[in-house]
């Protein structure tokens, strides 16, 4: 589409009013031609507009994910807890059963203790009371293989019960060694990225942990002029830095999240509202952190929030890029699975 503006023309009116008319159509025509604004221009807004919009999309559908993911571990987690709690009941229970034993154990002292003194009567005794003994102590011997038969079940059910501790306390130590692990290693990042982003400390960037993760934040003072999702050429020091850092970290998966105020935007050029404004920031981050360094792109998403994840009153803060360092989890998942 074209707009075209015709000026007003002023004649003279002496002129005959069949060329005055020709005259007229001529000057339109030219005018016309030379002021009209190419279509084309327009078109390449809407391609990118529509892109913009694809590209929205897919960033929502896999920050969905990877929060489904995430809460996916911390049901597993809470599983594991209970799995320990579960463990230490069993232990009390194995305990109290050790104990019934070493009274059954003793039981059967106090029974061989009696046929021994029956024994001895037996031998004393005479034929009439022998023969009573006999019987008695036959009695006492058919206990005592009850009970030895009942004691070595018991043995047997203890023994099986004492495995299946053990190797449930094995694979609670596993999961705790590896979350231990897990979570060195992201204390460990996070100090990496303070030291390497110090000098950024002071102009809107934060790094803290949460949830097992690295939260990187940079307010949008940083990194963008206003309303603009090119990237300012301080921001690129510190994203590079970023990038450099995170090339090396094999097993960290990053997803690029934009964050906008509540300002309405109303314009009718791209971005034309927070929506688009959030995703073509996290987008150009992403772009800027890939050409920068040797990340493989698969390991990153980017995303748009717009405004609906505030994290202050003042909205200086929440226009901000957060660059969310999630570890690889497929161990621990394995482990659990495991059962």
């Amino acid at each position: 589409m074209a707009i075209c503006e015709i000026p007003h023309i002023f004649v003279i009116n002496t002129l005959p009013m069949t060329k005055l008319y020709s005259y007229v159509a001529l000057a339109a025509i030219a005018i016309g031609l030379f002021s009209c604004v190419p279509a084309r221009k327009l078109e390449e807004t809407e391609a990118k507009l529509k892109q913009c919009e694809n590209d929205m999309a897919t960033a929502k559908t896999r920050a969905d994910e990877l929060e489904k993911a995430s809460k996916d571990m911390e049901k597993e987690m809470r599983t594991m807890k209970e799995a320990n709690a579960a463990l230490r009941g069993d232990t009390t229970i194995l305990g109290t059963s050790l104990r019934v034993m070493k009274v059954q154990y003793d039981k059967i002292n106090e029974l061989n203790r009696e046929i021994q003194r029956q024994l001895e009567l037996l031998r004393k005794g005479s034929e009439e009371d022998s023969k009573k003994l006999a019987g008695d102590l036959e009695v006492t011997r058919r206990e005592l293989l009850m009970k030895e038969e009942s004691l070595k079940m018991t043995e047997r059910e203890l023994d099986l019960r004492k495995r299946e501790l053990e190797d449930r306390e094995k694979r609670i130590k596993e999961l705790e060694s590896l979350i231990a692990k897990k979570d060195e290693a992201v204390r460990a990042l996070q100090k990496l990225i303070e030291d390497a982003l110090l000098s950024f400390k002071d102009k809107g960037l934060t790094v803290e942990t949460k949830n097992g993760k690295v939260y990187v934040s940079m307010e949008a003072k940083l990194l963008f002029a206003s309303g603009k999702y090119n990237v300012d050429q301080e921001g690129k020091e510190a994203l590079i830095k970023l990038a450099k850092i995170l090339e090396t970290q094999k097993d960290l998966e990053v997803l690029i999240e934009g964050h906008t105020d509540t300002d309405v935007i109303k314009s009718p050029n791209v971005p034309t509202d927070n929506w688009e404004l959030s995703v073509l920031r996290a987008t150009s981050v992403a772009k800027l952190m890939l050409k920068e360094s040797k990340m493989e792109p698969k390991r990153i998403t980017a995303a748009g929030r717009s405004e609906f994840l505030p994290v202050s009153a003042d909205k200086a803060k929440n226009r901000r890029i957060e660059i969310i360092l999630i570890p690889n989890l497929d161990e621990l998942y394995k482990l659990i699975d495991n059962k």
